[in-house]
């Protein structure tokens, strides 16, 4: 959500943080803006809607300068407009903000006759007025900053530059990531190593609570109390070279078409073939002695967590509560001692997520975290963390970070119920063969790719869809419906097949299309006849099973359509299953005409609650 560039720089800096933000598109956005310092005055260009919007403004009006502030703004406060787009200026202020300030009708009435110079209807310009206010009071803008953090309640990331100050920028952060990127003669800030790619590959991660002054020379950094503090540069992993669609017309489409490649460099942090074990890295945790897991994400990760509910249950026999994170901490749930809490998030910046993290570390909860960003929040506050090895992830809609953290999720499993002796080692060898074989099976998938891009003809007609599975394939098909609505923008829900005769039944008539994800396992019979009754009805039943399964189908039912997917273990069946129903959306979406790689109103890293 939102995304943030600063450049203290030697050379001009209105195209580097224009490159900045093209990097942060994936974030989501409806509107841009630049603000750099010319002659010690600041000047600014934004622009609502995509960056080549804003890159129109700047050819139109260059921006001079070699220090700047950046954004791509999602709207919270304040409609879609260029007046509501970041920078905001106050006379000697210019800010960008990501979060949301929960207090600032109370700041702005604060404000008194001040407030009535306001342009905008968003929260951040209040801040702006706010800071220039101590600054004409007599204070340096160091000090008027310091004095402006604590009065602010929420989540806020920000970078601020002052008018005829050009040695300096002040970035801050609460509950909103920000990093400091250290440069030679230059500094920078940008709210993800990916957005300094090109510039910079030494960050420093600000902690919470932190806010930092920068000069060409380096760094200072305090505390949320104001005290000075030390906080680590690392070198980043992320490339330097631009992120690129490659020969594909979307991100989403490349992404879909990466995972049988991370999958297996996933799978090689913690599956040994040769030895048909799985080995996870040394962990704070007896899985042995856990009481119970208690697991929360938001979105598509929550989905991933409900799959592995029938693996840690079915197959290491620990209880599982799985919660979406933006309801767990309200609920105030009584956690078990010494239990484990494990959260999964693509980002490792999602703040549900996070909070709800805090939450059972407070309760005294072992935590263990799975990421696809190791420098990340969550991953820095966790006793221990699996990273995915889904590599940058583009488009809004995730897809190999889903398939990457089934991958993870199954070895812990596995893994668990080894300690627990719940599996013996003939049973961990042949699920650990099942897992060594999927990226070879999920290759496979993807050759239907032109069969499934037909069936999404008759899915981009319908204005209702339904996605139905039993067992761990229910969450396959919620997770199916999910991204059908996100890119394509038609209605559709994912049901527990069962779950159908209670009421969804009613809405079955001639040509709703049903997306039913059937793999041959103990349950295939009773989700059969629920196909006979979807077909009697006249809906249009697309069936995802492998050939044992389409052909038992066939003698009892004519679905509309089949897809025929590898026959595998009924435990990864969930990992391959979710590709077919990614392919569907993205090709109903391609059909549709909408913005697959960043679908409107939706960001790619959720850090507001």
């Amino acid at each position: 959500m939102c995304g943030i560039v600063g450049i203290l720089g030697k050379q001009p800096a209105a195209p580097l943080l224009l490159d900045g933000l093209k990097r942060l598109e994936y974030r989501g956005y409806d509107s841009a803006g630049i603000a750099t310092l010319v002659n010690g005055s600041i000047d600014r260009r934004r622009a609502e809607g995509k960056l080549s919007n804003l890159t129109e403004v700047l050819d139109a009006q260059p921006l001079g300068g070699a220090v700047g502030i950046g954004h791509t703004r999602w709207a919270t406060h304040g409609v879609p407009s260029e007046n509501n787009a970041h920078p905001h200026i106050s006379e000697n202020v210019a800010i960008v903000h990501n979060g949301i300030i929960e207090n600032f009708l109370e700041l702005k009435e604060a404000l008194g006759d001040r407030a009535g110079d306001i342009a905008s209807e968003t929260d951040t310009e209040v801040v702006a007025h706010v800071i220039n206010k101590y600054l004409d009071e007599g204070l340096s803008p160091k000090e008027a900053v310091a004095k402006t953090l604590p009065g602010l309640e929420g989540a806020f990331a920000f970078v601020i530059i002052f008018k005829g100050e050009h040695d300096l920028m002040i970035g801050a952060r609460r509950g909103t990531p920000l990093a400091i990127g250290y440069g030679d003669g230059e500094m920078y800030f940008g709210s993800d190593a990916l957005a300094l790619a090109p510039l910079t590959r030494r960050i420093c991660y600000l902690e919470d609570g932190d806010w930092a002054v920068l000069g060409s020379g380096g760094a200072e950094v305090f505390d949320s109390a104001g005290a000075p503090v030390e906080r680590p540069v690392v070198e980043t992993a992320v490339s330097g070279a631009i992120i690129g669609k490659g020969n594909y017309p979307h991100f989403m489409l490349k992404e879909i078409y990466e995972q049988p490649t991370v999958i297996g460099d996933t799978l090689s942090t913690v599956l040994n073939p040769a030895a048909q074990t799985v080995t996870l890295p040394p962990l704070p945790i007896d899985f042995a002695s856990v009481p119970r897991i208690t697991l929360s994400a938001c979105g598509t990760a929550a989905f991933a967590g409900l799959v592995s509910k029938y693996w840690f249950e079915g197959l290491a026999r620990i209880p599982v509560e799985v919660d979406i994170a933006s309801e767990f901490r309200y609920r105030e749930a009584p956690l078990p001692e010494d239990g484990l809490a494990m959260f999964i998030s693509q980002s490792g910046e999602t703040l549900d997520t996070l909070e709800a993290l805090r939450f059972c570390r407070r309760e005294g909860q072992h935590i263990l975290s799975i990421v696809n960003v190791p420098e990340s929040t969550i991953a820095r506050e966790s006793d221990a963390v699996i990273l995915t090895k889904a590599g940058p992830e583009i488009g809004v809609a995730s897809t190999k970070a889903f398939t990457t953290q089934l991958t993870v999720l199954a070895c812990i499993a596995i893994a668990a119920a080894k300690a627990r002796g719940a599996i013996d080692h003939t049973r961990e060898a042949a699920l650990a063969s099942a897992l060594a074989e999927v990226p070879g099976r999920a290759a496979e998938v993807l050759n239907h790719d032109d069969h499934i891009a037909e069936i999404a003809q008759t899915v981009a007609k319908a204005r209702d869809v339904f996605y139905m599975g039993r067992g761990s394939a229910f969450p396959i098909a919620m997770e199916g419906a999910l991204k059908l609505k996100e890119i394509s923008y038609i209605h559709a829900e994912g049901y527990a097949a069962g779950e159908m005769k209670h009421g969804p039944i009613a809405l079955i008539e001639d040509d709703v299309p049903i997306i039913m994800v059937a793999p041959s396992d103990a349950l295939f019979d009773k989700t059969a006849s629920n196909v006979q009754e979807m077909v009697s009805r006249g809906g249009k039943v697309i069936f995802l099973s492998d050939a044992k399964g389409i052909e038992k189908m066939h003698k009892q039912s004519e679905p509309f359509a089949s897809i025929e997917l590898p026959d595998v273990d009924p435990f990864v069946a969930p990992i391959l299953y979710s590709i077919p129903v990614q392919l569907l959306a993205y090709h109903t979406a391609v059909i549709k005409g909408t913005d697959v790689d960043q679908p409107r109103n939706l960001a790619k890293s959720v850090t507001v609650e």
